[in-house]
């Protein structure tokens, strides 16, 4: 899942807001030897100090975080370092990466005991090499306020887009650099197809020809192109994240009734991020114990308030400020990750054909 932002920037400094559980440890879990978990992940990953600190008293170790940057770039150094892991557990390898990882063989399976806490559309890997950890979609936000003044609706759909009435309005973010700008631009395929009368590429070109605005990352996107929210820019529909409403309520200095942003359900794509126990992990079954505490529920827990993205644990209550003001998107677009592994490099080549050049 980040590669994901959805104002997770600001969330990093949060300590948690649920309260805590008991948590037995797991019996056998560790052989002893090690003193040190390594924790490869995304600049984005942020759960409560407290947390961590639970299993590191449990299990007599310390947790060190390796920032590996964004989800792809994390990929590609777990990859490099295959023979010699630079961690013992990566988090935060997604769908959209996730059969690159696989193909590569850096994890080892382990069936966490949580794991039928875990629906079954999230559990993307028959062998258990990968945990299904947190998910989020992928939307198109807009600003509230600007639409009330010019009393026009906000887009309902994709194809609004590309009408001109939305000329000018839209930013979105370069999927070769970008995670969400992948995953909208994977909503796109998925929704429009490759062939046939109107193509995605097709869509690309219209909204090219509307003048869509491309930054590099979410942060250009939303803080400094958007106009909702903590948005600073002039143009009021963004790609964001179904849950980045709740954010602008959590960390609003006056928390709202209602959220300043709104969430388009049409297009949604989501983002299932995974653990696994890197192969090499120098003690294997603290890995694997620490797999399983992520699944637990304090841990999960601590999830929606800090990334603001869902706890793939169903069994676990969401905080009530992420609940009232997060969008549920029922009916996501998904494409299989072996397909996006196949196909993800010659998509964006053609999107920025369409688009950039």
């Amino acid at each position: 899942m980040l590669r994901r932002a959805a104002l997770v920037g600001v969330a990093v400094a949060i300590a948690g807001c649920t309260a805590a559980t008991d948590i037995a440890p797991t019996p056998g879990a560790t052989t002893g030897a090690s003193t040190e978990l390594r924790l490869m992940t995304h600049s984005s990953f942020a759960i409560s100090a407290e947390v961590l600190s639970e299993f590191e008293t449990q299990h007599g170790v310390r947790i060190s975080v390796l920032d590996s940057g964004d989800a792809g770039s994390m990929v590609n150094q777990a990859i490099l370092a295959r023979d010699v892991p630079l961690a013992d557990v990566m988090f935060g390898v997604d769908n959209t990466f996730l059969s690159r990882a696989l193909e590569a063989d850096i994890f080892v399976a382990h069936r966490s005991p949580a794991l039928e806490q875990v629906p079954a559309e999230l559990r993307l890997d028959a062998q258990d090499r990968v945990t299904p950890i947190d998910y989020g979609d992928v939307c198109l936000n807009y600003d509230r306020a600007a639409f009330e003044a010019v009393e026009a609706p906000p887009p309902q759909t994709l194809e609004d887009l590309a009408d001109p009435r939305y000329r000018s309005l839209l930013v979105v973010q370069n999927p070769a650099t970008s995670s969400p700008g992948l995953a909208f631009l994977l909503a796109t395929v998925a929704h429009f197809g490759e062939a046939g009368d109107y193509s995605w590429r097709d869509y690309w070109a219209d909204l090219r020809t509307n003048d869509v605005l491309v930054t590099s990352d979410w942060n250009d996107a939303y803080y400094g192109q958007f106009s909702g929210g903590s948005g600073e820019g002039e143009r009021p529909i963004v790609v964001s994240y179904a849950s980045s409403p709740a954010a602008e309520v959590v960390f609003a200095e006056t928390q709202p009734a209602e959220a300043p942003t709104g969430v388009v359900a049409d297009g949604c794509f989501r983002q299932v991020e995974f653990a696994g126990v890197l192969r090499g992990a120098r003690d294997e079954r603290l890995a694997q114990a620490f797999i399983d505490f992520m699944l637990s529920e304090r841990f999960q827990a601590d999830i929606p308030l800090n990334m603001f993205v869902f706890p793939a644990n169903s069994s676990v209550e969401l905080p009530e400020l992420f609940a009232a003001h997060a969008a549920v998107i029922v009916a996501p677009v998904e494409i299989d990750p072996l397909e996006i592994g196949t196909e993800r490099e010659r998509w964006i080549e053609e999107w920025t054909d369409v688009v950039l050049r």
